[in-house]
């Protein structure tokens, strides 16, 4: 495997990123300079990046229709509760779960063989994962 990259982006895209959200990257010690909101469709032009998997993780937002997305990358739905939705003084308590949830099936993906999986093998993995990793 070359390296894998990976983006993040959304539908209708907010102001800025949630602070719950940037203070848990920092924690962990991510570079949280260069973050902040995108549109999916940043993705979905012809200067876009080629992606093998596009992975909608809110549930309104896989029921969308989608972009075009270049290259036909496999797509999968990982659930996931919405941080958004919780009153604000929970708000931190459920983006951590959120966040939590999201980095064990991402560890899950990358402890799999995927570089060497068909597009169909590949998409009944991916689903697994959401269903296996909670």
């Amino acid at each position: 495997m070359q390296g894998i990259r990976a983006f993040s982006a959304g539908s209708t895209p907010t102001k800025a990123v949630d602070p719950h959200a940037l203070r848990i990257l920092e924690e962990k010690e991510y570079d949280i300079l260069p973050l902040e909101p995108q549109s999916w469709d940043l993705y979905a032009g012809d200067e876009a990046p080629m992606m093998d998997i596009v992975i909608t993780v809110c549930d309104a937002v896989a029921k969308k229709d989608q972009p075009e997305w270049p290259g036909a990358p496999v797509l999968t739905h990982w659930p996931m509760p919405d941080p958004t939705q919780s009153p604000e003084d929970e708000r931190e308590k459920a983006v951590r779960t959120a966040y939590d949830l999201l980095n064990r099936r991402v560890e899950a993906l990358l402890d799999l063989p995927f570089d060497n999986m068909e597009q169909g093998e590949l998409q009944a993995t991916l689903d697994r994962v959401a269903g296996q990793v909670t």
